[in-house]
């Protein structure tokens, strides 16, 4: 008889083999060249995380741009600033195509590079060197002028906010070609050459008048960006201006500060900025985060009623592509220790106050929202349960994030919700993970490099699948490393991000719409 001690039928043993280790050195499934870069895209700020430096990430990136084609990079740009809201990912995929790929960068430019701001990353990239050459080049500075050339006076004014590089900067650099007379001299005007004003573009003059008048209330308040004011010495009654006109997203970021100046004292002004708030196509327009309105609300404790009440609706409206999923789900937020660093990574003077596990807490709050029998179950070392880990699905979304987001952390092991499950013969139609994928603690020893056995999170999978065998899992990656937890294959599918695209795909696997590498698919058909 042969040895039962080696030949055992084991449940769970087929899993496939781990293949890399971690950043917290943990066994995983390492993605293939497209799917990392795709992730890193989709998350990645070229910030530190709490693995990883932003060089690290950086050195990464450019290595996986030299293993896939470049039509993928430039699909991938797309992908990650059209559906990913991603900014300087996606400008660092334009400046190794301007050395990879000429023509693609041609192609997709001006659907990437789509503001001023885009326009000053890509810039400060390419002159920093890192993808292989420091000067512009003739294209990238053709690329450019048309660029300039499309955008209104008013236009080019507005994007005038910003340094490192400055717009003015840019227009050094390239020497764009004025095509009218208010262009020629809003360009010297930019960049500091002595000018005739009177060609000037009417909202320059208003600017520059309003800017030295003895007595703004006599003049009118420019329809300029608000930063341009705010670098003003400006009253409380100017603040109330600004906020009767400021654009979607400074208003989002500025609640308190109009708190602070006075504005809200006004009940037209505070009637003014929650429907601002509140309007479902400038929150469409403004492209937003999810947690970006999560974080406005947690921060709102001192603001009117009517306002707190706008973050909510404006919540909902972000939140709309949310899927109604039939049959049971389970969403799994990872609360451990590294999920309370910052989102968006670490940057001296630019660190976000929004933490990965606000944005797990956001997805399970919100899928529970819309499927109030979703069983949640948030996990860290092991499970949390109890009251504390208790949500109502008749709460709002904000409540039920910020209650999980506040409950203990400690180390991250992602196969405690699968075993929780298995333990209790739990049946499930889609598993939801939503974390930072460092698994460490339910590793087993990995010994040299190709004797890794299957992570315990694909083993745990195989056995809630001997009793759910069509179950579906989504896992959500939302820190910038190239390996997961749970290997790629027609039922699972990884996903790197958190805009509220993520839930797009979760709705296409829940209803059978998704294959093997769908992610990836959905990339590779962006259009060029």
């Amino acid at each position: 008889m042969a040895n039962k001690t080696l030949f055992n039928s084991l449940p769970g043993k087929l899993a496939p083999k781990a293949d890399v280790v971690n950043e917290a050195g943990g066994t995983a499934y390492a993605f293939e060249a497209r799917h990392a870069l795709a992730q890193y895209a989709a998350t990645g700020t070229l910030n530190g995380t709490f693995y990883a430096t932003a060089q690290d990430q950086l050195e990464t990136i450019l290595a996986l741009c030299d293993k896939v084609e470049p039509e993928f990079i430039a699909r991938t740009a797309l992908y990650a600033r059209k559906h990913g809201y991603m900014k300087d990912l996606p400008a660092l995929l334009c400046a190794v195509l301007s050395v990879k790929g000429p023509g693609l960068l041609a192609e997709v430019f001006d659907r990437v590079i789509d503001s001023p701001k885009m326009l000053r990353n890509f810039v400060q990239i390419m002159r920093s060197g890192v993808v292989g050459r420091k000067s512009l080049g003739s294209l990238p500075k053709r690329l450019i002028c048309d660029w300039l050339d499309q955008r209104t006076d008013a236009q080019v004014f507005f994007g005038s906010v910003g340094n490192d590089p400055s717009l003015a900067d840019i227009i050094k650099m390239v020497h764009p070609k004025p095509v009218s007379a208010s262009r020629d001299a809003l360009y010297g005007y930019l960049i500091g050459r002595p000018i005739d004003r009177d060609p000037l573009p009417d909202i320059v003059k208003q600017f520059e008048a309003y800017k030295s008048a003895d007595n703004r209330r006599k003049v009118k308040t420019p329809d300029v960006p608000f930063q341009m004011l705010t670098g003003l010495e400006l009253e409380d009654w100017e603040w109330k201006a600004i906020a009767h006109q400021a654009p979607w997203h400074a208003t989002r970021m500025n609640l308190n500060t109009f708190q602070r100046h006075g504005v809200f004292k006004d009940k037209h002004a505070v009637r003014s900025v929650a429907k601002r708030l509140r309007d479902v196509e400038l929150i469409r327009k403004a492209r937003c985060f999810p947690y970006q309105l999560l974080t406005a609300y947690t921060m709102s404790d001192k603001l009117p009623h009517l306002v707190r009440e706008a973050l909510q609706d404006a919540m909902e409206t972000a939140l709309e592509n949310v899927p109604e999923i039939h049959g049971r789900v389970i969403v799994c937020p990872d609360v451990s220790g590294s999920m309370h660093s910052a989102a968006t990574g670490y940057r001296k003077g630019a660190t976000s106050a929004v933490r990965c596990i606000d944005v797990a807490a956001l997805v399970a709050a919100a899928l529970l929202r819309k499927n109030p029998d979703t069983l949640v179950l948030p996990f860290e070392s092991d499970v949390v349960t109890g009251k504390k880990a208790r949500l109502n699905p008749r709460d709002s979304v904000m409540t039920n994030a910020k209650k999980l987001a506040s409950l203990p952390c400690g180390g991250t092991n992602c196969s405690a919700p699968l075993r929780y499950l298995n333990q209790r013969q739990e049946q499930g139609d889609l598993v939801v993970y939503v974390s930072d994928n460092e698994s460490w603690m339910d590793s087993p020893y990995y010994g040299r490099f190709g004797g890794h056995k299957a992570t315990e999170t694909m083993r745990q999978w195989e056995l809630f699948k001997q009793r759910n065998t069509a179950a579906k899992m989504v896992c959500i990656d939302i820190q910038p490393y190239g390996h997961s937890q749970a290997k790629e294959r027609e039922d699972i599918t990884n996903v790197g991000g958190f805009s509220d695209q993520v839930f797009k795909l979760i709705a296409a696997v829940a209803n059978g719409r998704s294959t093997k590498d769908h992610w990836i698919k959905q990339i590779e058909a962006m259009r060029l």
